[in-house]
């Protein structure tokens, strides 16, 4: 009587050196299949990335700048003509319980500003001239870059203070002694402002980055300004409590017999929903890395099938020797799981280095969320296990002699 001998067990060290000795001897063909893997992986990494790093630095950059802001401006009348506020409407609104600074801007209007008398009026670059009070940079959340800003001399006086756009558009990138502008309606109307300075962008209050900021007696002084505000920035005590108490009055405040023409907003509100809403789009780069992986799972699939067929001989000497259907199976499952991995672990990196060149380039934060790097390994271990499991069962399915015997 013969007794047949059970099959060794194959140890989990055994199956991982025998599914890597299938992808070492095809290195060209498997590092072409993980390809796919690996550019899906990259692009969920870098979407989620890229996405929750602009946020944090978003978010970062309001907890710094305080979300106790609030802006008062024109509203429209019933007739849908842009409204005025009163000239009176930043001291009466400095008057409310729980405000800490008032400021405001008035636009001048049909005054723009030119790098010399001689350009055509028409090329305004989209500059205008507003009229600026003294601590205008600290409310609205701006600080300067070059130079200084206006004060009681200099507001009476024909100079001005460039926002960081506007600075841009006019070519100036630091200021100089003597450095002028021209301000007016265009060619021989005008006149000579000298530039005192330069501010960094506002992320609370962009309108000021395209302006050119004067005082509000030389606007009236040289450029027929009529003192009205358009733009109020209201600082608060920085307490939830305070800034809705504040906001409810502002309208009734700042325009008593209209208060309906009056435009209150909190910006850093918008900003917060900005960040909080600007995935809309990532879904699209999602989806289109959810496709690649598709593919990868695909090119997967494909080079464990050609396997299986090419390693007929290997399958029918192991069966032979008594390697089971399960330890078959557990080969070529291995081989695709281990492939896919490889690939989902290099779209890991490459998505990481391409987040942390983005956010550095962009001076942000560098955020890498744990779902995104866990998940697209995941996803390359899921993968590859769906796209090997078929040519794995294939291959345990074939018995020795028929494996043999197609060689």
């Amino acid at each position: 009587m013969t007794t047949t001998s059970p099959a060794a067990r194959l140890r989990l060290s055994d199956l991982a050196a025998l599914a890597s000795i299938g992808l070492r001897t095809r290195k060209p063909r498997a590092a072409l299949s993980a390809l796919g893997i690996a550019i899906g992986t990259a692009a969920i990494v870098a979407v989620l990335g890229l996405a929750a790093s602009s946020e944090a630095g978003l978010l970062n950059e309001i907890a710094e700048l305080g979300t106790n802001l609030l802006t008062v401006a024109n509203g429209q009348t019933f007739s849908g003509a842009t409204a005025e506020l009163p000239v009176t409407a930043p001291g009466m609104i400095g008057r409310l319980p729980g405000v800490t600074n008032v400021q405001d801007t008035g636009t001048v209007t049909g005054i723009n500003a030119y790098k010399s008398p001689l350009i055509p009026p028409i090329e305004t670059n989209a500059v205008s001239v507003d009229a600026a009070t003294l601590g205008l940079p600290a409310a609205a959340g701006t600080t300067l870059a070059q130079g200084r800003y206006l004060n009681a001399a200099t507001a009476r006086q024909p100079v001005a203070v460039l926002g960081a756009a506007t600075a841009q558009l006019l070519g100036i990138d630091r200021v100089r002694p003597g450095l002028r502008i021209w301000i007016g309606p265009g060619g021989t109307g005008g006149e000579w402002f000298y530039v005192a300075g330069i501010l960094n962008p506002d992320t609370y209050a962009p309108e000021i980055d395209s302006s050119v900021l004067v005082g509000f007696p030389a606007a009236e002084k040289y450029l027929g300004f009529d003192g009205h505000p358009a733009e109020i920035y209201v600082r608060t005590t920085d307490t939830q409590a305070a800034v809705d108490r504040v906001d409810n009055l502002l309208g009734p405040q700042a325009n008593p017999e209209n208060p309906s023409q009056v435009n209150v907003s909190r910006p850093s509100d918008a900003l917060t929903a900005r960040a909080e809403t600007q995935g809309a789009l990532d879904t699209l780069f999602l989806g289109l890395g959810a496709v690649a992986l598709l593919v990868g799972a695909i090119g997967v699939a494909n080079i464990m099938i050609i396997s299986v067929l090419e390693r007929r001989s290997e399958i029918g000497l192991r069966r032979a020797l008594g390697a089971t259907r399960g330890q078959i199976r557990a080969q070529f499952l291995a081989e695709a799981i281990m492939l896919s991995l490889a690939g989902g672990a290099a779209g890991v990196l490459i998505g990481a280095a391409a987040t942390a060149s983005y956010a550095h380039s962009h001076r942000e934060l560098l955020v890498i969320p744990l779902e995104a790097w866990a998940g697209g390994l995941a996803a390359a271990v899921v993968i590859g296990a769906v796209a090997g499991l078929l040519p794995a069962i294939r291959a345990a399915r074939m018995s020795p002699t028929q494996a043999l015997w197609t060689v």
